[in-house]
Protein backbone atom coordinates (compact mmCIF):
# COMPACT_ATOMS: atom_id res chain seq x y z
CA UNK A 1 0.00 0.00 0.00
CA UNK A 2 1.32 3.14 -1.25
CA UNK A 3 1.67 6.43 0.70
CA UNK A 4 -0.18 8.34 -1.94
CA UNK A 5 -3.16 5.37 -1.35
CA UNK A 6 -3.22 6.00 2.19
CA UNK A 7 -3.33 9.82 2.00
CA UNK A 8 -6.29 9.70 -0.34
CA UNK A 9 -7.84 7.39 1.59
CA UNK A 10 -8.44 9.72 4.26
CA UNK A 11 -9.59 12.37 1.71
CA UNK A 12 -12.08 10.53 0.27
CA UNK A 13 -15.09 13.16 1.20
CA UNK A 14 -12.82 15.96 -1.04
CA UNK A 15 -13.32 13.65 -4.04
CA UNK A 16 -16.63 14.96 -6.46
CA UNK A 17 -19.70 12.36 -6.29
CA UNK A 18 -19.49 12.72 -9.67
CA UNK A 19 -15.91 10.66 -9.90
CA UNK A 20 -17.00 8.32 -7.41
CA UNK A 21 -19.97 7.62 -9.34
CA UNK A 22 -18.15 7.13 -12.71
CA UNK A 23 -15.52 4.63 -10.79
CA UNK A 24 -18.35 2.39 -9.34
CA UNK A 25 -20.46 2.46 -12.46
CA UNK A 26 -19.79 -0.98 -13.66
CA UNK A 27 -19.86 -2.68 -10.48
CA UNK A 28 -23.47 -1.87 -9.37
CA UNK A 29 -26.38 -2.12 -11.60
CA UNK A 30 -28.07 1.36 -10.62
CA UNK A 31 -30.15 3.17 -8.30
CA UNK A 32 -33.45 1.28 -8.48
CA UNK A 33 -34.81 -1.64 -8.16
CA UNK A 34 -35.74 -1.85 -12.26
CA UNK A 35 -31.81 -1.41 -12.57
CA UNK A 36 -31.75 -4.37 -11.27
CA UNK A 37 -33.94 -6.19 -12.11
CA UNK A 38 -32.79 -5.07 -16.13
CA UNK A 39 -29.18 -6.51 -15.42
CA UNK A 40 -29.86 -9.78 -13.93
CA UNK A 41 -32.46 -10.65 -17.02
CA UNK A 42 -29.99 -9.88 -19.26
CA UNK A 43 -26.73 -12.49 -17.05
CA UNK A 44 -30.04 -14.90 -17.12
CA UNK A 45 -30.34 -14.61 -20.80
CA UNK A 46 -26.97 -15.23 -21.30
CA UNK A 47 -26.64 -18.29 -18.81
CA UNK A 48 -25.32 -16.55 -15.70
CA UNK A 49 -27.12 -16.85 -12.25
CA UNK A 50 -27.59 -13.60 -9.91
CA UNK A 51 -26.74 -12.74 -6.65
CA UNK A 52 -28.62 -9.63 -5.86
CA UNK A 53 -28.36 -7.30 -2.93
CA UNK A 54 -30.01 -4.16 -1.65
CA UNK A 55 -26.37 -1.41 -0.59
CA UNK A 56 -26.21 -0.56 2.47
CA UNK A 57 -24.88 -1.79 6.01
CA UNK A 58 -23.80 -0.63 9.58
CA UNK A 59 -27.33 1.17 9.77
CA UNK A 60 -27.49 2.82 13.24
CA UNK A 61 -31.21 2.83 13.57
CA UNK A 62 -34.08 -0.28 14.23
CA UNK A 63 -36.09 1.89 11.84
CA UNK A 64 -33.46 1.78 9.45
CA UNK A 65 -32.84 -1.92 9.53
CA UNK A 66 -36.50 -2.32 9.05
CA UNK A 67 -36.69 -0.49 5.68
CA UNK A 68 -33.82 -2.73 4.15
CA UNK A 69 -36.49 -5.35 5.38
CA UNK A 70 -38.73 -3.78 3.16
CA UNK A 71 -36.68 -3.38 0.40
CA UNK A 72 -35.44 -7.00 0.32
CA UNK A 73 -39.08 -8.24 0.80
CA UNK A 74 -39.94 -6.32 -2.01
CA UNK A 75 -36.98 -7.22 -4.09
CA UNK A 76 -37.79 -11.41 -4.02
CA UNK A 77 -41.53 -10.90 -5.05
CA UNK A 78 -40.23 -8.64 -7.74
CA UNK A 79 -37.34 -11.66 -9.12
CA UNK A 80 -40.27 -14.14 -8.19
CA UNK A 81 -42.40 -12.27 -11.08
CA UNK A 82 -39.75 -11.46 -13.41
CA UNK A 83 -38.89 -15.46 -13.82
CA UNK A 84 -35.64 -14.45 -12.81
CA UNK A 85 -33.13 -16.77 -11.43
CA UNK A 86 -30.90 -15.23 -8.43
CA UNK A 87 -31.22 -15.55 -4.64
CA UNK A 88 -30.30 -12.61 -2.27
CA UNK A 89 -27.23 -11.59 -0.04
CA UNK A 90 -27.33 -9.57 2.71
CA UNK A 91 -25.28 -7.90 5.16
CA UNK A 92 -26.55 -8.16 8.60
CA UNK A 93 -25.23 -4.83 10.19
CA UNK A 94 -27.56 -3.73 6.79
CA UNK A 95 -30.02 -5.35 8.97
CA UNK A 96 -29.45 -4.49 12.32
CA UNK A 97 -26.96 -7.00 13.71
CA UNK A 98 -24.87 -4.03 15.60
CA UNK A 99 -27.85 -2.52 17.24
CA UNK A 100 -29.10 -5.74 18.45
CA UNK A 101 -28.49 -9.17 17.47
CA UNK A 102 -31.96 -10.04 18.31
CA UNK A 103 -33.11 -7.49 15.95
CA UNK A 104 -31.04 -8.60 13.01
CA UNK A 105 -32.74 -12.71 14.07
CA UNK A 106 -36.05 -11.13 13.29
CA UNK A 107 -35.44 -9.29 10.28
CA UNK A 108 -33.46 -12.22 8.73
CA UNK A 109 -36.24 -14.43 9.42
CA UNK A 110 -38.67 -12.03 7.92
CA UNK A 111 -36.82 -12.12 4.67
CA UNK A 112 -36.52 -15.76 4.58
CA UNK A 113 -39.85 -16.39 5.34
CA UNK A 114 -40.79 -14.31 2.16
CA UNK A 115 -37.83 -16.17 0.27
CA UNK A 116 -39.37 -19.78 1.25
CA UNK A 117 -42.98 -18.97 0.19
CA UNK A 118 -41.18 -17.96 -3.56
CA UNK A 119 -38.87 -20.95 -3.40
CA UNK A 120 -35.74 -18.62 -2.93
CA UNK A 121 -32.82 -18.68 -1.32
CA UNK A 122 -30.95 -16.42 1.02
CA UNK A 123 -27.48 -15.99 1.77
CA UNK A 124 -26.07 -13.88 4.55
CA UNK A 125 -22.51 -11.85 3.80
CA UNK A 126 -19.76 -12.06 6.56
CA UNK A 127 -18.13 -8.38 7.07
CA UNK A 128 -15.67 -7.29 9.20
CA UNK A 129 -14.19 -9.54 12.43
CA UNK A 130 -16.06 -8.05 14.85
CA UNK A 131 -19.17 -9.01 13.51
CA UNK A 132 -17.98 -13.02 12.34
CA UNK A 133 -19.40 -14.36 15.58
CA UNK A 134 -22.42 -12.68 15.78
CA UNK A 135 -22.89 -13.85 12.08
CA UNK A 136 -22.32 -17.75 12.62
CA UNK A 137 -24.70 -17.30 15.89
CA UNK A 138 -27.52 -15.68 13.50
CA UNK A 139 -26.94 -18.68 11.11
CA UNK A 140 -27.32 -21.16 13.75
CA UNK A 141 -29.96 -19.85 15.31
CA UNK A 142 -32.09 -20.21 11.69
CA UNK A 143 -30.55 -22.75 10.03
CA UNK A 144 -32.15 -25.49 11.33
CA UNK A 145 -35.67 -23.92 10.34
CA UNK A 146 -34.48 -22.46 7.41
CA UNK A 147 -32.76 -24.64 4.57
CA UNK A 148 -32.95 -21.93 2.21
CA UNK A 149 -30.03 -19.62 4.80
CA UNK A 150 -26.45 -19.92 3.50
CA UNK A 151 -23.50 -17.67 4.86
CA UNK A 152 -20.02 -16.84 4.13
CA UNK A 153 -16.59 -17.51 5.14
CA UNK A 154 -12.99 -15.73 4.02
CA UNK A 155 -10.13 -17.14 3.72
CA UNK A 156 -8.13 -13.89 4.89
CA UNK A 157 -8.60 -14.97 8.80
CA UNK A 158 -6.83 -17.14 10.60
CA UNK A 159 -9.85 -18.97 12.00
CA UNK A 160 -11.82 -19.98 9.36
CA UNK A 161 -10.46 -23.23 8.31
CA UNK A 162 -11.91 -23.77 11.82
CA UNK A 163 -15.17 -22.40 11.33
CA UNK A 164 -15.38 -24.26 7.98
CA UNK A 165 -14.77 -27.73 9.60
CA UNK A 166 -17.37 -26.85 12.09
CA UNK A 167 -20.01 -25.54 10.10
CA UNK A 168 -19.34 -28.56 7.56
CA UNK A 169 -20.90 -30.57 10.17
CA UNK A 170 -24.48 -29.15 9.55
CA UNK A 171 -23.80 -29.20 5.62
CA UNK A 172 -24.03 -25.66 5.18
CA UNK A 173 -24.32 -23.83 1.94
CA UNK A 174 -21.42 -21.71 1.99
CA UNK A 175 -19.93 -18.66 -0.48
CA UNK A 176 -16.03 -19.11 -0.07
CA UNK A 177 -14.26 -15.81 -0.93
CA UNK A 178 -10.93 -13.95 0.48
CA UNK A 179 -12.36 -11.31 1.97
CA UNK A 180 -11.93 -7.71 1.63
CA UNK A 181 -11.16 -6.00 5.04
CA UNK A 182 -7.99 -5.00 6.42
CA UNK A 183 -7.71 -6.75 9.49
CA UNK A 184 -5.28 -6.66 12.46
CA UNK A 185 -2.03 -9.30 11.90
CA UNK A 186 -2.89 -11.25 14.77
CA UNK A 187 -6.50 -12.55 13.24
CA UNK A 188 -5.35 -11.85 9.42
CA UNK A 189 -3.11 -13.66 7.02
CA UNK A 190 -1.28 -10.96 5.00
CA UNK A 191 0.52 -13.14 2.63
CA UNK A 192 -1.06 -13.34 -0.51
CA UNK A 193 -0.16 -17.18 -1.07
CA UNK A 194 -1.37 -17.88 2.22
CA UNK A 195 -4.67 -16.38 1.60
CA UNK A 196 -4.89 -18.44 -1.43
CA UNK A 197 -3.57 -22.13 -0.03
CA UNK A 198 -6.31 -21.59 2.75
CA UNK A 199 -8.87 -20.62 0.47
CA UNK A 200 -8.00 -23.67 -1.34
CA UNK A 201 -8.05 -26.06 2.35
CA UNK A 202 -11.51 -24.12 2.76
CA UNK A 203 -13.05 -25.67 -0.45
CA UNK A 204 -11.43 -28.37 -0.33
CA UNK A 205 -12.90 -29.32 3.39
CA UNK A 206 -16.38 -27.82 2.75
CA UNK A 207 -16.92 -29.70 -0.80
CA UNK A 208 -15.58 -33.26 0.94
CA UNK A 209 -18.42 -32.75 3.21
CA UNK A 210 -20.92 -32.77 0.83
CA UNK A 211 -21.72 -29.15 1.74
CA UNK A 212 -22.48 -26.74 -1.63
CA UNK A 213 -20.55 -24.58 -1.88
CA UNK A 214 -20.22 -21.17 -3.76
CA UNK A 215 -16.46 -20.70 -5.07
CA UNK A 216 -16.20 -17.23 -5.02
CA UNK A 217 -12.96 -15.49 -6.92
CA UNK A 218 -11.44 -13.49 -9.78
CA UNK A 219 -8.32 -15.38 -9.12
CA UNK A 220 -7.28 -17.48 -12.02
CA UNK A 221 -5.12 -19.64 -9.93
CA UNK A 222 -8.01 -20.54 -7.91
CA UNK A 223 -10.14 -21.10 -10.12
CA UNK A 224 -7.81 -23.83 -11.63
CA UNK A 225 -7.59 -24.90 -8.26
CA UNK A 226 -11.07 -25.65 -7.06
CA UNK A 227 -11.58 -27.17 -10.68
CA UNK A 228 -8.86 -29.73 -9.53
CA UNK A 229 -10.93 -30.42 -6.14
CA UNK A 230 -13.72 -31.03 -8.14
CA UNK A 231 -12.64 -33.77 -10.61
CA UNK A 232 -10.95 -35.51 -7.98
CA UNK A 233 -13.87 -35.60 -6.15
CA UNK A 234 -15.91 -36.42 -9.17
CA UNK A 235 -18.63 -33.70 -8.06
CA UNK A 236 -22.10 -32.87 -10.65
CA UNK A 237 -21.70 -29.24 -11.58
CA UNK A 238 -25.24 -29.26 -9.47
CA UNK A 239 -23.41 -29.54 -6.32
CA UNK A 240 -21.24 -26.16 -6.30
CA UNK A 241 -20.96 -22.94 -8.52
CA UNK A 242 -18.45 -20.46 -9.59
CA UNK A 243 -19.21 -16.87 -8.39
CA UNK A 244 -17.78 -13.13 -9.71
CA UNK A 245 -18.66 -9.56 -9.08
CA UNK A 246 -20.38 -7.65 -11.81
CA UNK A 247 -18.04 -5.77 -13.78
CA UNK A 248 -15.15 -8.13 -12.76
CA UNK A 249 -13.26 -10.05 -15.51
CA UNK A 250 -15.92 -10.79 -17.40
CA UNK A 251 -13.76 -12.53 -20.12
CA UNK A 252 -12.84 -14.98 -16.91
CA UNK A 253 -16.11 -15.39 -16.43
CA UNK A 254 -17.21 -16.53 -19.15
CA UNK A 255 -14.15 -18.77 -19.85
CA UNK A 256 -15.36 -20.70 -16.57
CA UNK A 257 -19.26 -21.03 -17.78
CA UNK A 258 -17.39 -22.20 -21.27
CA UNK A 259 -15.91 -25.35 -19.34
CA UNK A 260 -19.19 -26.12 -17.77
CA UNK A 261 -19.44 -24.95 -14.39
CA UNK A 262 -22.50 -22.61 -13.10
CA UNK A 263 -21.50 -19.48 -12.79
CA UNK A 264 -23.70 -16.33 -10.67
CA UNK A 265 -23.13 -13.08 -10.66
CA UNK A 266 -23.06 -10.29 -7.69
CA UNK A 267 -25.52 -7.67 -8.63
CA UNK A 268 -26.40 -4.69 -6.33
CA UNK A 269 -28.59 -1.93 -6.45
CA UNK A 270 -29.54 0.71 -4.62
CA UNK A 271 -29.62 4.87 -3.89
CA UNK A 272 -26.81 4.45 -1.01
CA UNK A 273 -24.03 3.25 -3.89
CA UNK A 274 -22.31 6.72 -3.16
CA UNK A 275 -21.56 5.78 0.94
CA UNK A 276 -21.36 2.32 0.18
CA UNK A 277 -18.59 3.10 -2.59
CA UNK A 278 -16.91 5.49 0.05
CA UNK A 279 -17.00 2.86 2.78
CA UNK A 280 -15.67 0.18 0.17
CA UNK A 281 -12.66 2.64 -1.12
CA UNK A 282 -11.93 3.26 2.62
CA UNK A 283 -10.96 -0.55 3.18
CA UNK A 284 -9.17 -0.48 0.43
CA UNK A 285 -6.99 2.58 -0.13
CA UNK A 286 -5.19 1.22 -3.16
CA UNK A 287 -8.72 1.70 -4.64
CA UNK A 288 -9.10 4.69 -3.72
CA UNK A 289 -5.85 5.85 -5.24
CA UNK A 290 -6.93 4.93 -8.71
CA UNK A 291 -10.22 6.81 -8.07
CA UNK A 292 -8.08 10.19 -6.72
CA UNK A 293 -5.67 9.15 -10.27
CA UNK A 294 -8.90 8.97 -12.57
CA UNK A 295 -10.10 12.69 -11.77
CA UNK A 296 -7.29 13.72 -13.69
CA UNK A 297 -7.55 11.81 -16.76
CA UNK A 298 -9.22 12.94 -20.17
Amino acid sequence: MSLIDKVVATTLPLIPKPVVRKVAAPYIAGDKLEDLLRVSAEFNRDGYMVAAAVLGEFVSKPAEAEEAVHEYVELLDALKARGIDAYVHVKPTHLGLTIDPELCVRNVRTILDTALRNGQFVRMDMEDSPTTDATIAVYHRLHGNYENLGVVLQSRLRRTLDDARELARVKANIRVCKGIYIEPYDISYTDPDIIRRNFTAITDVLLSAGCYVGIATHDEKLVWESEQIISRLGLDPTQYEFQMLLGVLPNLRNIIRARGHRLRVAVPFGPSWYAYSLRRLRKNPAIAGYVMRSMFKG
